[in-house]
């Protein structure tokens, strides 16, 4: 009995909140972020990850100007981890960032050009 009204205390009180209160909102959203992807599949937009230490660099296949791109790491299992950092262009199509601590293991992605961005990559990589 006591095991069972503990088990509902927690339940109550860190429960997940399954659905979204403004759906219409967040469905909005989702169109805008699949526009900004099929944006960069039409402009053939691929990128390469190397790291050396802190120091991570990024190539693009594809069509891009921007003088420095945003770049959004997640880490899959600890969001205290996760980062946003900018990449600065140093050669045609190479951007580059010092990390503040080398990255390890599988993490999620997310390139584009800021706030303002016409087109989103996305995607895994294993560091």
């Amino acid at each position: 009995m006591i095991a069972s009204l503990f088990t509902l205390v927690i339940a109550n009180r860190y429960a997940d909140d399954l659905v979204v209160d403004d759906y219409y909102r967040e469905g909005l959203a989702i169109n805008k972020q699949l526009k900004l992807q099929a944006a960069a599949r039409s402009r053939a937009l691929t990128a390469e990850f190397r790291q050396e230490g802190r120091q991570l660099q990024v190539t693009l296949e594809g069509r891009v100007d921007a003088p420095q791109l945003r770049l959004l790491l997640s880490h899959p299992m600890d969001s205290s981890k996760d980062l946003a950092v900018p990449l600065q262009l140093i050669s045609p199509n190479v951007y580059q960032v010092r990390l503040p601590e080398a990255l390890n293991g599988r993490w999620h992605w997310r390139l584009d050009e800021g706030a303002t961005s016409a087109w989103r990559l996305d995607g895994d990589h294993l560091f």
